[in-house]
């Protein structure tokens, strides 16, 4: 048995950094994994969506610009773009992370990882081989998500897409049918209809991105269409097959339509990778998400020693998040460590406070959209005194030199008793950079008569900052 101050089961974004800055911290630290180091974002999701997307934005923006606009004489090269995502993923080779890993002081050990009783993890090789790892300090489960199946006959037949194949395919489908609106559908549907796929999206709800400011799914909803993708609203698969001899697949939905396709992508979601986790051994039950504080120490488990980071406590399911998380988690154990508490509540740098109200959320969609904090409705849910300021962002100067359409909308909402941004939504031109603007703000909490003498340079897409405190009557 060999004994570690920190064993992390999972080597995804939060494993890695959990890791490192436990070694930074002079402690000793071992990754568990059983797939490829740097997980599903690296490989299956975050990188090879953002390098099927970016062809299409380039594409679209030089089109957006009179002069540039005559230089563009034929669409995308799909080789090159599915190319040029396999530089960036490596097609799963993991050989330079591995070695980032061993270059930091991690030890990587191979193998399925789970619990087996208070700090010990199980790991099973590949070849069978088993070994138990001790923790001095903590374990922490790094495990991450894995896409969910829609209730749908057959679904689990057919050798459907989830984001996986989305995103490492490497042929174009000539009728690509996404069940689903949330990111991920959006996202996906850009990507390939921009690659010549004909998309159709069946969406259960009656809009896109639901969790958002209802402007957000709508500037989407019009891009998506702009691009040629059909959207179907309140419609749901009830029924898929696929043929055996075409290899094409039919989707019956509960309208009394029938789709034919060449791929069916699942796009509705996430589980948790907690089902053969050892769980049962700690007293959780297999299967659920892990609960955790502040410090992203797991609840209902006695002791400082058994944390969850990322996608797998369900607080804020997304990369960048997981890195915050685990940073503060690592604070967290070499405080304890040293004989500290690290009490929760906080603005130290082991709690991971932000993930519960300034969330920022970036969607690569065209037109852009992005979001941090709360949205109008979950700030009137929570009891503030709430004012909202809208605002065109196609009326900015610097938007009209960007492109020659350069429609989008901005919306701060307000809480009225502090006089601070809690929430804001951006969509057009240049939004996933903008948004780091108003993370700030919100988590700065930075007043409204102060936030007026950050003066955004002219002339940028920036400016819609000005815009919107103006109209907020500043």
């Amino acid at each position: 048995m060999d004994t570690y101050d920190v064993v992390v089961v999972g080597g995804g974004p939060a494993g890695e950094v959990v890791a490192d800055r436990a070694v930074r911290a002079g402690m000793t630290a071992v990754v568990v994994e059983a797939e490829a180091v740097g997980g599903e974002c690296s490989y299956r999701a975050c990188v090879p969506s953002k390098a099927l997307l970016r062809p299409g934005a380039a594409r679209s923006a030089a089109r957006s610009v009179d002069g540039a606009r005559q230089a563009v004489t034929a669409g995308l090269d799909p080789a090159r773009v599915l190319a040029r995502r396999d530089r960036f993923t490596g097609r799963g080779d993991d050989t330079g992370q591995a070695a980032w890993l061993t270059g930091a002081g991690i030890t990587l050990v191979r193998g399925h990882g789970r619990l087996a009783g208070e700090r010990r993890v199980q790991v099973t090789g590949a070849d069978g081989t088993e070994r138990i790892l001790a923790a001095h300090r903590a374990v922490v489960v790094c495990t991450g998500t894995e896409p969910a199946l829609p209730p749908v006959e057959g679904i689990d037949r057919i050798g459907v897409w989830t984001s996986r194949q989305a995103t490492t395919a490497d042929a174009v489908p000539g009728r690509l049918v996404v069940i689903g609106g949330g990111v991920v559908a959006c996202e996906t549907a850009t990507a390939w209809s921009s690659l010549g796929s004909a998309v159709t999206l069946l969406v259960r709800d009656h809009a896109l991105l639901t969790g958002w400011e209802p402007c957000a799914g709508e500037e989407v909803l019009r891009g998506l269409g702009d691009l040629g993708v059909t959207v179907r609203f309140g419609v749901s698969a009830v029924r898929v097959a696929r043929d055996q001899d075409t290899r094409t697949v039919t989707v019956h939905t509960d309208d009394g339509t029938a789709l034919v396709c060449d791929e069916l992508l699942a796009a509705v979601g996430r589980r948790p990778r907690t089902a053969d986790l050892g769980l049962d051994t700690v007293g959780l039950p297999a299967g659920d998400w892990l609960p955790v504080d502040d410090t992203c120490r797991v609840t209902g488990v006695a002791g400082d020693w058994l944390y969850a980071v990322g996608d797998v406590n369900h607080r804020a399911p997304l990369t960048h998040m997981a890195k915050y998380q685990a940073r503060a988690c690592a604070a967290a154990i070499a405080e304890r460590a040293a004989g500290r508490p690290a009490p929760t509540g906080g603005r130290e740098p082991w709690s991971a406070e932000a993930d519960r109200f300034a969330v920022p959320q970036a969607v690569f969609t065209c037109p852009e959209v992005a979001s941090v904090g709360l949205t109008e409705r979950a700030a009137r849910a929570a009891g503030l005194t709430v004012r909202t300021v809208e605002y065109r962002v196609d009326d900015v100067a610097g938007a009209a030199l960007h492109t020659d359409d350069p429609r989008g909308h901005a919306k701060l909402v307000v809480d009225e008793t502090r006089g601070v941004v809690v929430g804001c939504t951006l969509t057009g031109p240049m939004a996933t950079e903008l948004i780091h603007a108003a993370t700030v703000a919100v988590v700065g909490e930075i007043p409204l008569d102060r936030l007026w003498h950050a003066v955004p340079a002219f002339p940028t897409v920036s400016e819609v900052w000005l815009r919107l405190l103006e109209a907020y009557g500043l």
